[in-house]
């Protein structure tokens, strides 16, 4: 029922004297990520658990701004740049915290380079089916896709390698 309900099939292959083989198939565009939801605003971004090292409050004496806009969290003896999720995805009438005390900085790391992200709130942990965001509205940069969550609101997927590429070539 499982396998039928992703679109899938199983295959039954069986010979006397030398067994069964069983092929399950599974749609191509079906992917499943496990990931910590994260709350901006009123919208909810899926961060990729993998990609998470720690998170914690930030403490806004650790914090230091460097060449005029481009923040850094000193943390364990290193300094992270820290990106402010509600900036690097700007959307119309974005809201969500400004206030570093209110806030979950979410150490991540992606190709040996660690950031920070700056979110409101953390959600849980929960696996996702991954909705490719080309086929439904076009590309969005920083985003790998999006997903529909048990209540029926939609949580988009957080690229962090292309939000790391973003930041790092608008100087953030």
């Amino acid at each position: 029922k499982n396998i039928k309900a992703l679109n899938g099939s199983i295959e039954i292959q069986s010979e006397k004297g030398k067994g069964t083989k069983f092929s399950v198939s599974l749609p191509l565009t079906l992917a499943i990520v496990d990931g910590m939801a994260t709350k901006v605003g009123d919208q909810t971004y899926i961060i990729p658990l993998l990609n998470i090292v720690e998170s914690l409050k930030p403490q806004k004496d650790k914090i230091k701004t460097v060449n005029e806009n481009v923040e850094v969290m000193f943390i364990r003896g290193e300094y992270i740049p820290l990106l402010r999720l509600k900036q690097c995805l700007l959307t119309e009438g974005a809201k969500g915290v400004d206030d570093l005390s209110e806030g979950i900085a979410i150490i991540v790391e992606v190709e040996n380079v660690k950031v920070a992200l700056f979110v409101d709130e953390l959600l849980g942990q929960l696996q996702v089916v991954i909705k490719n965001l080309e086929d439904n509205y076009k590309p969005v940069e920083g985003l790998s896709g999006a997903s529909i969550l048990g209540d029926g609101s939609v949580a988009l997927i957080i690229d962090l390698q292309g939000l790391v590429d973003m930041s790092q070539r608008e100087n953030k």
